[in-house]
């Protein structure tokens, strides 16, 4: 057979006898079998040499140019001349289209990349390929075995981190009449925060079982390698951590602390416009113009701007000096977060702090107090990360992402496939397909 007619299609095994093109257009190609070891018997490995008859089957392709191709693989059917084989008869196979499959080999593993690499949806790639949503998914759990079933990148800071997937179901027992939660609207993700691991795993809910629960699956040797781990303001992460990792440093996210912090401002705003005014914020209410510089930070504003602030809410009374003392506030607790990875010693970092303590002690605002018994009380945690300077933004980069991924697949109903997709995605770059080539 002329290699030529072999190479065409790149279908080991396979050679073009014909093509024919239809009146809608399409070209039809009849293919004949070009593998000798098609003839061997399955079952024994005989090869055959008493044909019984042929068949023509319909095997679908990777689509090629605009009307893409049809093909009809023209193959036999041999008896096995083994007596003891319980295999009296079969026909012609090769690697990329098995006996009784309907596409090939290679249609299936694109279909599959389609979805883990690419970030299509099952049922846009189903579209694009002309296939139906059972046979992408299945394909696509295929091809995830191979980040599924890797091992795990060692990590040296661990990241945790909470996102919504979406409403809880709940189902009643027919026992006992009770309503039981069968589905958290919560998933909690562990991330590579500080390599290219991405998204390590996910688990459905966000308690203390569950983290531990996870974590009981990987290694030893692994969850040793981990020395700190990153995780927002959340007492239930932090007891898990204590728990499952005892000898990791937890660190404090410093963008929840600052969050924190302009929360509090927002409080205070209402709370003094409610008691001083006697009803809700307006447009026209000083305080509620200056809402937004009060959440900027100092270095953010110009200098007429921060003028204009600092001059209004100062001519507003009590209003407006409540405010500025809680905004200085603010400012003194980023002043002690921006110590991260200045090489401050102690002593610095100790005398910031004790300004920041201070001030908020003779605020006598409620507010601002509740703000330095919170920092105080997650202190050790907010002093590792004005040591390491690790942080917990890639966790919420890989939510951004996750959130996406279920806004394009306009919500998911299973929560396994969500943590499927969700894990391929989020780990492309741990693959090293999307590394650009040095130079």
């Amino acid at each position: 057979m002329d290699n030529d007619t072999t190479l065409l299609l790149n279908l080991d095994g396979l050679a073009v006898a014909r093509v024919e093109r239809l009146e809608d257009g399409t070209r039809r190609v009849h293919l004949i079998t070009a593998d000798e070891q098609a003839r061997a018997c399955p079952e024994c490995g005989v090869f055959a040499t008493r044909v019984k008859g042929s068949a023509t089957t319909r095997p679908r392709d990777l689509p090629y140019g605009e009307s893409g191709l049809e093909f009809r693989w023209h193959k036999r059917r041999w008896w096995c001349r083994e007596p003891g084989c319980p295999r009296r008869s079969f026909t012609e196979q090769i690697p990329q289209i098995p006996a009784g499959a309907r596409i090939t080999m290679r249609l299936r593993v694109a279909a599959g990349r389609r979805v883990r690499d690419a970030g299509s949806t099952v049922i846009q790639a189903a579209r694009d390929l002309h296939l139906s949503w059972p046979t992408v998914m299945g394909a696509l759990r295929t091809s995830a075995r191979e980040v599924t079933g890797a091992p795990l990148p060692e990590v040296d800071v661990l990241g945790i981190d909470e996102t919504r997937r979406g409403k809880p179901r709940w189902e009643q027992d027919p026992g006992t009449s009770r309503w039981i939660q069968t589905r958290d609207r919560w998933h909690t993700g562990f991330v590579d925060a500080l390599g290219t691991g991405g998204l390590l795993g996910q688990v459905e809910g966000r308690t203390v079982a569950d983290v531990l629960a996870w974590l009981a699956t990987t290694p030893l040797t692994w969850r040793k390698s981990i020395r700190h781990v990153a995780i927002d303001m959340s007492a239930t992460y932090r007891a898990a951590v204590r728990t499952g990792l005892p000898h990791a440093i937890v660190v404090v996210d410093h963008f929840h602390v600052v969050q924190l912090a302009n929360k509090m401002l927002s409080m205070v705003r209402r709370r003094t416009t409610a008691e001083i005014r006697g009803r809700r914020g307006r447009a026209t209410d000083p305080e509620w113009k200056a809402r937004r510089r009060l959440l900027r930070n100092r270095e953010d504003l110009t200098d007429d701007q921060f003028a204009t602030m600092w001059n209004t809410l100062l001519g507003e009374g009590k209003i407006g000096q409540t405010l500025l003392t809680a905004w200085i506030a603010k400012e003194n607790l980023r002043n002690l977060l921006a110590l991260a990875r200045t090489g401050a010693d102690r002593h610095q970092v100790g005398h910031v702090r004790w300004k920041f303590l201070t001030w908020c002690a003779d605020a006598d605002i409620p507010e601002v107090r509740q703000l330095a018994a919170t920092v105080d009380r997650w202190w050790p945690e907010i002093e590792a990360f004005i040591g390491t300077g690790h942080h917990n933004a890639k966790s919420e980069g890989i939510n951004r992402v996750i959130k996406l991924v279920a806004r394009a697949a306009f919500g998911f109903r299973n929560a396994e496939n969500q943590r499927l997709r969700t894990r391929c995605v989020t780990t492309r770059r741990a693959r090293g397909h999307l590394r650009t080539a040095q130079l």
